[in-house]
């Protein structure tokens, strides 16, 4: 048996992406607002409860916007061997969702990023929902499921790479073979061994 959050994931997947659809009249409207926006509630509300929202009080959503693409490098005007360049194959170190988030976060500096999710894409920017909690809140310390976000060893957690973006840029997804230098971190695993 499904779930209703199961229908409403596929009735939400299946939607139409063509002219004058509500996907795409989403599209304009977060076209129209600002960079980092609270929202009432979230798009995805599937998702959201997923990835542990509670539509309680403490819980809010800020949908945030940032540009598609690799990091631009500036190609030198003098000469160069072409291996030599340093344009082409550089890549930032964290993927856009963590980018993403740490801006959330400096916006917000009292409430702490539990997790995200992608809404929207277009040719320019991604969009992403993110779910903060507000650890002051006194219904946010009296909840056992969520009151482990007030320990100090989780504070200001999605700039140190603990949200789920930030564990996969990390590499921490894989284990095993291969990702030996991943754990603890790594910065912490530089220099031991070859």
């Amino acid at each position: 048996m499904k779930s209703g959050y199961q229908y409403v994931k596929e009735t939400f997947e299946r939607h139409e992406k063509g002219y004058d659809t509500p996907n795409w009249h989403r599209g304009i409207e977060y076209r129209k607002g600002k960079s980092i926006q609270r929202v009432e509630r979230p798009t995805k509300i599937y998702r959201a409860r997923s990835l542990g929202y509670k539509a309680k009080q403490g819980y809010i959503i800020v949908r945030a916007r940032i540009r598609k693409g690799g990091m631009h490098k500036v190609r030198p005007k003098r000469g160069r061997k072409p291996r030599a360049m340093g344009v082409n194959k550089y890549t930032p170190g964290k993927n856009l969702q963590w980018v993403a988030e740490e801006r959330v976060q400096r916006k917000y500096p009292n409430m702490e990023v539990l997790n995200s999710y992608k809404v929207h894409a277009d040719g320019k920017h991604h969009y992403y929902e993110v779910i903060l909690v507000d650890k002051h809140h006194p219904v946010i310390k009296s909840d056992p499921k969520i009151n482990w976000i007030l320990h100090p060893a989780n504070r200001k957690r999605v700039h140190r790479g603990l949200t789920s973006a930030g564990k996969k840029a990390r590499g921490l997804r894989k284990k095993g073979w291969g990702s030996e230098k991943t754990r603890p971190s790594i910065r912490a695993n530089k220099g031991r061994g070859k």
